[in-house]
């Protein structure tokens, strides 16, 4: 396989009046693919369709299970197109970018294993499984460490008690591991050698029984059916990534939800310097709308519910017809 080569760092821009088609599909070719910047271009076979037969394509818009999302040079895949904006300075500008990338014929793009397989050196076999304690990991550092559970025979690799987990081996089905610090969590791994043989690291980290590292998973979320309900986005950042819809029917949420909304509405309102009593809100994450749903304060939806350690929670949130 050819080395990782460095993509340039922007899309190309287009003009105001370009537009694509948001449903057609395309085959196109990985010409180049940054694993650590999470970015790189795709040329499409089709020509004519995208200024320069090349579309940039970033790390989210991969449909994968892969711990960590990437593509690699010469990679067949089928992809969507979409128009972004985004600033450069002062200035807004329009791109043309990939979505919904996959192999073709639209099979998930699960490639981390087999790459894996070729180029990494395992303590025991790929699919081995040890035990231990995440003493901590720094979501902002992108590292943490493994305490190896006792009793484990490693033949003839001199394995330390402690083994350093990076980031990129935090299994998270796809997705960016939580960015809050987590700590003395029991968890599943295999182990690698590092490119030198000198030191040792956890590979492919789970939770216990090959949980992943999911935010909801870490929050033991129990999703409440598939029932919709309506309401209304009452604040929404999407820096923040999170924000609160207001229920169109409060009295119709599950009793369970209720009495986790008046547990958030008491707690609001010890807290509140105005007289006048919080309103019921439900909690609710960016990621748990669709890719490509545009939230706004104001904006009409319908949403499933979902309660965890914190209180009760929207998810499958989509904009009203």
């Amino acid at each position: 396989m050819a080395a990782e080569v460095a993509p340039p760092k922007m899309p190309v821009s287009v003009p105001d009046d370009f537009e694509v088609d948001k449903e057609a599909r395309y085959v196109g070719t990985v010409t180049d693919y940054s694993k650590w910047r999470g970015f790189g271009h795709i040329e499409l076979d089709q020509k004519g369709v995208v200024p320069g037969d090349s579309v940039f394509v970033h790390w989210k818009n991969i449909q994968t299970d892969d711990r960590f999302p990437r593509l690699h040079q010469g990679l067949q895949v089928e992809l969507g197109l979409m128009i972004s904006k985004n600033w450069r300075g002062w200035q807004s500008v329009r791109s043309v970018k990939a979505k919904t990338v996959t192999l073709p014929g639209g099979a998930m793009v699960n490639i981390q294993d087999a790459m894996d397989a070729e180029k990494k050196s395992f303590v025991g076999a790929q699919n081995t499984r040890y035990t231990g304690t995440l003493k901590f990991f720094d979501a902002m550092r992108g590292f943490g460490w493994i305490t190896i559970d006792e009793g484990f025979n490693f033949g003839d690799d001199a394995v330390p008690a402690e083994i350093k987990v990076e980031g990129t081996e935090m299994s998270c089905g796809g997705q960016r591991y939580p960015r809050s610090r987590l700590e003395k969590l029991n968890v599943e791994f295999g182990i690698v050698k590092n490119k030198k043989g000198d030191a040792y690291l956890a590979y492919n980290v789970t939770l216990p029984g090959g949980v992943l590292f999911k935010q909801e998973n870490l929050e033991h979320r129990q999703k409440l059916g598939d029932q919709k309900y309506a309401g209304k986005v009452h604040w929404y950042s999407w820096r923040q990534g999170w924000g609160q819809i207001l229920p169109a029917d409060v009295s119709s949420l599950p009793p369970v939800v209720s009495q986790k909304l008046d547990e958030a509405v008491a707690a609001a309102a010890a807290k509140a310097k105005s007289d006048a009593p919080p309103e019921k809100l439900v909690y609710f994450r960016k990621t748990d709308a669709p890719w490509g749903v545009k939230l706004e304060v104001g904006s009409e939806v319908t949403f499933s519910l979902y309660t965890d350690d914190k209180g009760a929670g929207a998810c499958d949130i989509a904009l009203s017809a």
